[in-house]
């Protein structure tokens, strides 16, 4: 005789069969992260313990974590020092209000030589969105220069508080007087205090630890493709706690839409 299966158990089986399916296509993603997909997904309604059990059970977990380092070059002479003006308040009440930058680095390989590529990015504080983001073979004024026209550009009439760290092209008097011009108050993160700029650094460390690190690129060409693919992702697909189980641009859509 066949015993029957219980309807807990049949469900962790189903659970279980589906998780694998999201780590197959994700090993990046942690029990939490896998368990918002079962619901929006797969309209599966679980808590994250049952979740972290049965993960334990068939040994998944999320890939590794490394640590972020940072390729700001700090500027040995800066024509302009802005003041600490958002002071970790990494809160905002619309998209717009707040914008946060930075710049960093991925290598690829060309035989045995080593060669960079550098990403600007600027990240919304209200719904986490990526702004704009610019990549090239140098990093200098024209990379985040670039960065800033394209974000205005994408969204004319935005005056955000900006904030930065103070890398040189930050602190390049020409680059300040582009952001009065355009009516943005400028804000910098205190000498080597990298949590004034959070939320940034975050999504670097996001960034790299689900789709970089542990590869080894041999053409700029997939690498490119990469960051641009993983940007999209990010915006359009990947879900946050801390947006309501959102992605960024629903959170923005939803503001839009309630404006």
């Amino acid at each position: 005789m066949h015993r029957e299966i219980p309807e807990s158990e049949q469900k962790n089986r189903l659970i279980a069969d589906e998780i694998e399916k999201i780590h197959t296509e994700s090993p990046d993603k942690g029990y939490r992260r896998i368990r918002d997909d079962l619901e929006r997904y797969h309209g599966i309604d679980v808590n994250d313990k049952r979740v972290l059990r049965i993960c334990r059970k068939l040994n998944i977990k999320s890939t590794i974590k490394y640590s972020n380092n940072g390729c700001t070059r700090q500027a040995a002479n800066p024509q302009y020092i802005a003041e600490n003006i958002l002071n970790r308040e990494f809160t905002a009440k619309a998209p717009n209000e707040k914008w946060l930058t930075d710049v960093t680095e991925f290598h690829y390989y060309i035989g045995m030589e080593k060669r960079k590529v550098y990403l600007s990015a600027i990240l919304d504080l209200y719904d986490r969105r990526i702004v704009s983001y610019v990549i090239r073979d140098k990093n200098n004024n024209a990379l985040v220069f670039d960065t800033v026209d394209d974000a205005l550009l994408r969204n004319p009439g935005a005056q955000p508080l900006f904030h930065s760290d103070r890398g040189f092209q930050y602190t390049n008097r020409i680059f300040h007087t582009k952001l009065i011009n355009a009516g943005i108050t400028q804000s910098m993160s205190r000498v080597a205090k990298c949590i004034d700029n959070g939320p940034m650094e975050g999504f670097w460390g996001i960034l790299k630890r689900e789709r970089y690190y542990g590869k080894r690129f041999t053409d700029r060409g997939p690498l490119v493709k990469m960051i641009e693919d993983y940007i999209d992702y990010y915006n359009n697909k990947r879900l946050q706690r801390n947006l309501g189980i959102l992605t960024p641009m629903e959170k923005h859509e939803i503001y839009l839409q309630a404006a």
